[in-house]
């Protein structure tokens, strides 16, 4: 740390309250919701403390701005209204004179309606994110707990953030949930429902205590377990965490993600951890003491294990195992040891990544829900990241074997306004039809692509490849794709433009991807079929409402 004293008076007016200090300590007395950061993304990270006395320093690296910042960030303090907090700050000073105190977050009049913003994907309102973590459903809403830095817009300084929905399209964001401790930063992780106390942390009116497992990271991960008991606003570390420290059995630090469920079968609690070369399972009655059962190799982080339906019969279910990348085994499982039926399959691909699957889920919903991590940059936007549309899995008997589909869930239905709807036209009728839309990249458009004449073809937009479907190499986007039919010329793509950002359904989810748009793209073509000849057999086109204002998007 610098050491010296020095009264900044920006800072003084700010906060109302500041004291001398050395190591270029600033004391505030919180009057406000919000501290606002000014941040540059040429600055070197510094360090900065915060603390209030009687809790744990909360440490933190950070990019604070000498001079225009590129961006702000913020941190809600509202919790510590009244409290004095120290930021300790280990760089320049005439950064950390810009840092103010409000009720507004720095910007706010912008707020989501930044240049590259997504109109209907999740995207934290400052800051970076990734993994999805925590997902579960109680009291009539969508819990999303996810990987979070507030303080730039990439990766480091990893919390758990907070945001909940009533109907998997609208999301609030709630204050952080989880922050780095003595035993290291927050990876990735899960949450459930203790219906039955098996762990004693409920409430005293017998409240359930929503229960969230994560990684532990300080050089070593190991797994920790924290629960809530006012639905995630607050939570309590278990005093005895680590639970689970596996480095010493595994000789790596590669141990994490640790996804917990109830096994009914077994009346126990199952944890699926990625360890070194793939995925673990452990039993606990407890939720606090574990034991090793098995592992299944293959696999790399963010491990889920679900049960779906095969074909719709729910009297007929298969489990399926899940890796980050979107590679799948279908088998079967006892409580303590996966068996799969055959080898490892792929459903996604381009930007997804760390799909996780909803407890909790009402047996009268039925449904398997998950939500992907879009690894998508936005180019200097405040923010970084989103979440990709919330889907539904499903297992179907294809002429390959059982596989499984991912499509978006119904909710999303309320977004999107038919505007367009044709069949059986020549590619010019098609772009003739597209023409009227060219520069609005928020929209929906659904296809069939007949490929007669033509070996390849697709759709673009302003020059970049949308869909391009290579039926002699059976190759979409330029990965491996064969139809389930393998003499169809049919190609059906539902295809979501959000902005810098689309996701692409193809064949009924039985093969998905998302990817980053170009956004400095200097093409003026609009949206444009191209291929030898083809037909395009149905075209939908949709217009959308932004989640964020709910207003029609007109772009």
């Amino acid at each position: 740390m610098r050491h010296g004293r020095f009264l900044i008076m920006s800072v003084a007016l700010a906060f109302g309250c500041v004291y001398m200090a050395d190591a270029a300590d600033i004391k505030i007395k919180i009057t406000k919701k919000y501290i606002n950061f000014p941040i540059s993304q040429k600055a070197e990270r510094k360090t900065m403390e915060l603390s209030v006395k009687g809790q744990e320093p909360c440490r933190f690296v950070i990019r604070l701005a000498e001079g225009e910042p590129d961006y702000w960030t913020f941190r809600d303090v509202s919790a510590l209204k009244g409290k004095t907090v120290t930021l300790t700050y280990d760089g320049s000073e005439a950064a950390l004179s810009k840092i103010y105190q409000d009720d507004r977050i720095a910007g706010e009049d912008e707020l989501y309606k930044e240049k590259y913003r997504p109109q209907y994907h999740f995207t934290t309102r400052r800051g970076w994110i990734n993994d999805p973590n925590g997902l579960v459903y109680y009291k009539g809403k969508y819990h999303m707990f996810y990987q979070h830095n507030p303080f730039e817009r990439e990766w480091e300084n990893m919390h758990w953030a907070h945001a909940v929905s009533t109907d998997l399209v609208h999301w609030q964001e709630l204050p952080l949930a989880l922050h780095p401790d003595t035993l290291g930063t927050i990876f990735s992780g899960s949450a459930v429902i203790d219906y039955g106390n098996t762990a004693g942390w409920n409430g005293k009116d017998g409240s359930p205590a929503l229960v969230a497992f994560y990684t532990s990271a300080k050089g070593i991960q190991r797994q920790s377990v924290a629960y809530s008991l006012d639905e995630g606003l607050t939570f309590t570390k278990y005093e005895g965490n680590p639970i689970i420290d596996s480095h010493a059995k595994w000789q790596t630090n590669d141990t994490r993600d640790p996804k917990v469920f109830w096994y009914a079968p077994g009346k126990h609690w199952v944890m699926v951890l990625n360890e070194r070369d793939g995925h673990s399972i452990y039993n606990s009655v407890d939720l606090k003491n574990w034991t090793y059962e098995s592992h299944v190799t293959g696999f790399w982080e963010c491990p889920e294990l679900f049960e779906v339906a095969v074909d719709g019969n729910g009297g007929n279910k298969k489990w399926v195992m899940w890796g980050a990348s979107g590679t799948y085994m279908i088998g079967s499982f006892d409580g303590k040891r996966f068996t799969p039926d055959g080898p490892k399959l792929c459903n996604l691909n381009g930007s997804a990544y760390a799909a996780q699957v909803y407890n909790n889920i009402p047996a009268t919903d039925g449904r398997v829900i998950k939500i992907a991590w879009g690894r998508i940059t936005f180019d200097g936007m405040p923010f970084n990241g989103c979440m990709l549309l919330p889907q539904e899995q499903m297992l179907f008997t294809t002429k390959s074997g059982l596989r499984l589909a991912s499509r978006p869930v119904r909710e999303v239905e309320q977004l999107f306004t038919k505007v367009y709807s044709g069949e059986d036209l020549d590619m010019q009728q098609a772009n003739d039809v597209m023409r009227q839309f060219d520069g609005n990249d928020v929209l929906r458009i659904r296809m069939t692509l007949h490929m007669s004449h033509a070996t390849e073809a697709g759709l673009n937009y302003r020059g970049q490849r949308i869909v391009n479907y290579d039926l002699n190499g059976n190759r979409l986007n330029g990965e491996f794709y064969a139809t389930d039919d393998p003499g169809s010329m049919f190609l059906t793509a539902d295809v979501y433009m959000d902005c810098s950002m689309a996701e692409v359904f193809v064949d009924g989810g039985l093969y998905s991807y998302s990817m980053g748009l170009d956004v400095h793209s200097t093409s003026k073509e609009g949206y444009v079929f191209w291929g030898n000849n083809i037909k395009i057999s149905s075209l939908e086109v949709y217009k959308v409402k932004s989640i964020w204002d709910g207003k029609v998007v007109e772009k």
